[in-house]
């Protein structure tokens, strides 16, 4: 049986690495859940070893990851050799080949207008991901929309910057923010 991603969040800051540099930095923080959005095939085993090792949750953001395909054999690879939690992708062909893998998956959403929300919604509702996260995620009024027009958990990332950008998110219902500046990783939420 999979995991609810809703179970798996200790630390409502999620650790979304984007420079190698920031891999140590990650496996010391406060997070638990480490989203790795930089590194290539031959990068990624030493990666996700360092993290599970610190005893993080980890997800692949399969779409910056240098030298994967999108296909169906490359989520296999993924799930059978590197075996992360899940994967992070704006693909939803590629939600539903890590699902019948037995990966955990979370739709990433770019709203850029209201269209881009309904559109989103409704390719997250046909996929089915684990959770959504949705970029930018200083959108509290739009945080709060979402989680009325779906029943999947909300991430919000991207520009956010401070403690407080964190707190609106979460108080708008939001399950986790995810960041990109270790500075956040070590807050208490």
């Amino acid at each position: 049986m999979r995991n609810n991603i809703n179970d798996i969040v200790q630390s409502q800051v999620i650790a979304s690495i984007k420079e190698e540099a920031d891999l140590e930095k990650a496996a010391r923080s406060n997070a638990n859940i480490v989203f790795i959005l930089t590194g290539n095939l031959i990068t990624m085993d030493g990666y996700l070893k360092k993290l599970k090792a610190a005893g993080k949750t980890t997800f692949i953001h399969i779409d910056f990851i240098d030298g994967l395909s999108n296909t169906k054999s490359a989520i296999k690879y993924i799930a059978e050799i590197w075996k992360p939690a899940g994967i992070i992708t704006t693909k939803s062909n590629l939600i539903k080949y890590a699902k019948e893998e037995g990966l955990m998956t979370i739709q990433r959403l770019f709203l850029i207008d209201r269209n881009a929300l309904v559109k989103g919604i409704e390719i997250a509702h046909n996929c089915k991901p684990d959770a959504i996260e949705i970029l930018p995620g200083l959108m509290p009024s739009v945080i709060d929309k979402l989680t009325n027009m779906t029943a999947l958990p909300i991430i919000a990332g991207g520009l956010i910057s401070n403690k407080e950008d964190i707190l609106n998110g979460l108080s708008a219902g939001a399950l986790a923010i995810s960041s990109g500046d270790p500075k956040l990783w070590n807050l208490d939420l």
